[in-house]
This record gives structure tokens, sequence and C-alpha cells, in this order.
């Protein structure tokens, strides 16, 4: 049986923001906006390319048994590009602030790119939840 991650909710403080942030600014394309039930709200935004989509929920109770992430405590979810630099500068021209290009040298994290895997940048939505981007040698779907 396979096992695929499909959804990753993302916690956020106000969804109409969040939706304009990853939709518009991001360009993740918007599969769902829906009151499921009476006070409870879902967004469904998938990365172009992505076989994984974001969930914005506001109003759902919690699955019994499980906690809750306040607004920007997610970090560390990573998306994948295959030009580094030209994703960066798509979020800088789109308002998004992206920390410069580094990869992890003999001493740490240095400035600029590095070999095959090994170039990143990060950004946060409004709420502050962080993001990676790394740079991929190819397409998803060729890897």
């Amino acid at each position: 049986m396979n096992w695929t991650l499909e959804v990753v909710t993302v916690p956020v403080t106000d969804l109409d923001r969040a939706k304009e942030f990853y939709g518009e600014k991001l360009g993740f394309g918007v599969d769902l906006d829906q009151e499921v039930a009476p006070g409870t709200r879902i967004i469904q935004i998938t990365p172009p390319g992505s076989r994984c989509s974001i969930s914005l929920v506001q109003g759902m109770p919690p699955f019994p048994g499980t906690g809750v992430m306040a607004p920007g405590t997610l970090h560390g979810l990573q998306l994948c590009v295959t030009d580094i630099e030209a994703a960066r500068e798509q979020l800088l021209a789109s308002g998004v602030h992206a920390t410069p290009v580094m990869h992890v040298g003999a001493s740490g994290w240095e400035a600029g790119k590095g070999g095959t895997w090994n170039s990143f940048f990060t950004f946060r939505d409004p709420d502050g939840n962080g993001w990676w981007v790394q740079e991929a040698p190819s397409e998803l779907s060729e890897r």
C-alpha cells in the first residue's frame, strides 16, 4: 500500500490574507475555498507541479487525541525548484522577502549556490510560518 503525503495543514490567523499570499504572491493554485460545516472553512492550495497541497483551515475542531499548532509555528516545509535564483527573484518581485541563496559548506552555511541538492533560501508567510526552497537537479517527473 502506498502512503502518499497529499495535504499539509498550515496554521494561519487570517484565511483571506493567507489565500492572497499563497495564491497571488506565490502563484499557488487555489483548489478549494469552501465552508464545509457551519463556521468551518477550508482553503486548499497547491504549488505548481506539486503532488502535495496545503490546507488553510478555520473553525475545524481538533481530531480527538491530537494537538493544535498556533499560527506561525510551522517551520521547515520544503519546496523544490530547478532554478533557485529565478524562484527567489520571482518571490522578491511579488513583494515576498526571501533570504539570499546559501549552501552548506565546510564551515556551515555559506553564501551562494552549492553543488547538486545544496542550494537553499527561506521565506515566511504573513503569520511567520517558515518555508525552505531547495534547488533540485531536475523536475520531479524526471527523477
